[in-house]
C-alpha cells in the first residue's frame, strides 16, 4: 500500500510519523506529492498535483482518496484503528467535506515547511523518492 502525501504539510507529515510509529510490519511505503513517484501516482488517479487537498492511498490497480483513504490505512494498521470503521456511516459527502476544509486550510491551521519531510534513517526504504 502506498500512501501518497504533502511533504511540505506539517499536519500530513505528522500523519507519516505517527504510521511510521505504529506500522511495525512495514506494511505502508510513502511517495510525497513533491516526487517524481507521487507525481505519477496522483496523474494515473486523475487527480490535479497543483494545489492538491487530498491523500491519496495505492493498493495495486485500486486507490482512494480523502476519508477512505484514512479508513484503508487505519484498517490495515489493524488492532483498535480498525474501530474507525465506527464512522463510516456517516455520509461520505459529509465527511468528505469536513475533510477538504481541513486539507483547503492545513498549512493555516498546522502550518508548512519550504523543505519536505526527510524520512528518519531506519524508514528511509519505505520511502519512494
Amino acid at each position: 500500500m502506498i500512501i501518497v502525501f504533502d511533504a511540505k504539510c506539517l499536519l500530513c507529515s505528522a500523519w507519516v510519523r505517527f504510521l511510521l510509529r505504529r506500522d511495525r510490519q512495514g506494511r505502508f511505503r510513502y511517495a510525497s506529492m513533491q516526487g517524481q513517484t507521487g507525481r505519477r501516482l496522483l496523474e494515473s488517479a486523475g487527480l490535479q498535483v497543483d494545489d492538491l487537498r487530498t491523500l491519496l492511498v495505492v493498493d495495486g490497480e485500486r486507490s482512494w482518496q480523502h476519508t477512505a483513504a484514512i479508513f484503508r490505512v487505519l484498517h490495515a494498521l489493524g488492532g483498535p484503528w480498525r474501530l474507525a470503521w465506527l464512522a463510516w456511516p456517516v455520509p461520505a459527502f459529509l465527511r468528505d467535506a469536513a475533510y477538504r476544509w481541513v486539507a483547503r486550510r492545513r498549512y493555516r491551521l498546522f502550518g508548512s515547511s519550504e523543505q519536505c519531510m526527510l524520512p528518519p534513517a531506519d524508514a528511509a526504504a519505505r520511502f519512494l523518492d
